[in-house]
């Protein structure tokens, strides 16, 4: 039951961002190609490093080096862009960017996996994804409910309230996906938080002041640089989990992406508040 209602789920996030958006919003992304260049150094270069950098510093044991390889190998979150809506982000760059690192990572997968394995464990690994399942669960899930959402949301066929408790109703689901993960991993992120937890949130919290400073170099836009930190900091963790258990069939290197994904869930909802306070505060009436 959960593998069809979660992705269900999932799925009528992503309509109810595309019926938030425009197609002149995914031509203003592609119109800045060097953003989306940018986005993708950070996401498959610089947070693979950084997560190197973090296991190295920390000496963290082998098994949890590679669990935190393995998160950082994988694509941003489809959840990202839910994350960025909600922190008034551009939305439309997040989505791009999600679709993108997801395609990309039949390259950067096995690579950094494959050599994290080598490097950390002394193992040598052959990762493949299964490309024809990752690509169609990548279309049914973002691609078609956002081109829906786009669809309808261009020819008007929705009206503002409907379109409102769309928005709502996929909020609410967001939120009850996060607490589901919250609940269901949460023996695993008590047993093995003290050893896994501070180089999880170090990761974190520097992937997404990575994204925020990049987008503040090349001068984008709040919500651009909003984009930018939220994709680089929601991780695919499920991806992560996978590939540990299924593909690598080692559960052990899969603690790094649960304990991320609560985290991140966490920071991202600090991140959402303090923009909403922002956004507030600059619409308010002078005094």
């Amino acid at each position: 039951m959960l593998k069809i209602v979660l992705p269900l789920g999932l799925a009528f996030i992503m309509f109810s961002l595309g019926l938030g958006l425009r197609v002149a919003d995914f031509r203003r992304v592609l119109a800045r190609p060097g953003v989306i260049a940018l986005g993708l150094l950070a996401q498959t270069v610089l947070l693979p490093l950084t997560a190197f950098g973090l296991a190295t510093a920390l000496a963290l044991p082998p098994e949890a080096a590679v669990g935190l390889m393995i998160l950082a190998a994988c694509p941003g979150g489809v959840t990202a862009g839910m994350v960025t809506r909600l922190a008034r982000g551009e939305t439309a760059l997040s989505i791009s960017l999600t679709a993108l690192t997801s395609l990309l990572a039949f390259v950067t997968v096995p690579l950094i996996v494959g050599g994290s394995m080598a490097h950390f464990l002394g193992a040598e690994a052959s990762v493949r994804l299964p490309v024809g399942q990752a690509v169609g669960g990548l279309f049914l899930i973002t691609l078609l409910p956002v081109s829906l959402g786009l669809w309808l949301g261009e020819r008007g066929r929705l009206g503002a309230p409907t379109t409102a408790t769309v928005h709502r109703v996929a909020t609410a689901v967001f939120i009850a996906i996060v607490l589901f993960t919250f609940t269901s991993q949460w023996p695993a992120m008590a047993q093995h938080a003290p050893q896994v937890g501070p180089a999880a949130i170090l990761l974190n919290l520097l992937t997404m002041a990575t994204g925020a400073a990049l987008g503040w170099v090349v001068r984008l836009p709040a919500g651009g640089r909003v984009a930018l930190a939220m994709e680089c900091s929601m991780q695919n963790s499920a991806l992560g989990i996978t590939l540990a258990v299924s593909l690598l069939a080692a559960p052990e290197l899969a603690v790094p992406s649960v304990i991320y994904a609560f985290l991140m869930n966490v920071t991202a909802f600090a991140m959402i508040a303090l923009r909403r306070m922002r956004v507030q505060a600059l619409d308010a009436p002078p005094a």
